[in-house]
């Protein structure tokens, strides 16, 4: 078999990215990704080593902020639109935490799913 050289690997230049935000009661997971949608970097407050239910934690939220932010800067990223789901309480000092690091945030969406009449309801209990 013949030697091919490999080609070396460059890395992406990004001016803007999307950030989105998942915060349950007990999680927040965040991932960062193109306007294309091609994901570049994620992190999660349980991969920062927090356990139990200081995962869900605003100090593991601003955490994660920080964490990305220095990872986001290989990338060149200066610019990010913020997509919010959930209720819990990381998602907010997420946020703040991206901005503190000097990042533009362009726009703050909430993208939680509320049901527009849900689920049948049981049928009504006869005693």
């Amino acid at each position: 078999m013949a030697y091919t050289k490999k080609t070396k690997k460059t890395r992406r230049q990004v001016d803007s990215a999307i950030v989105h935000v998942k915060s349950s009661f007990n999680n927040t997971l965040v991932s960062v990704t193109t306007l294309e949608g091609d994901v570049l970097l994620r992190c999660s407050s349980g991969r920062l080593g927090f356990k139990g239910s200081r995962k869900g934690t605003p100090y593991a939220g601003s955490q994660i902020g920080v964490q990305l932010s220095k990872e986001m800067s290989v990338f060149g990223v200066k610019n990010l639109e913020v997509n919010l789901q959930g209720p819990g309480a990381g998602r907010d000092a997420v946020v703040r935490s991206l901005q503190a690091q000097g990042l533009n945030i362009l726009a703050l969406r909430d993208v939680t799913p509320l049901p527009h009449n849900g689920c049948r309801a049981p049928k009504k209990r006869r005693v």
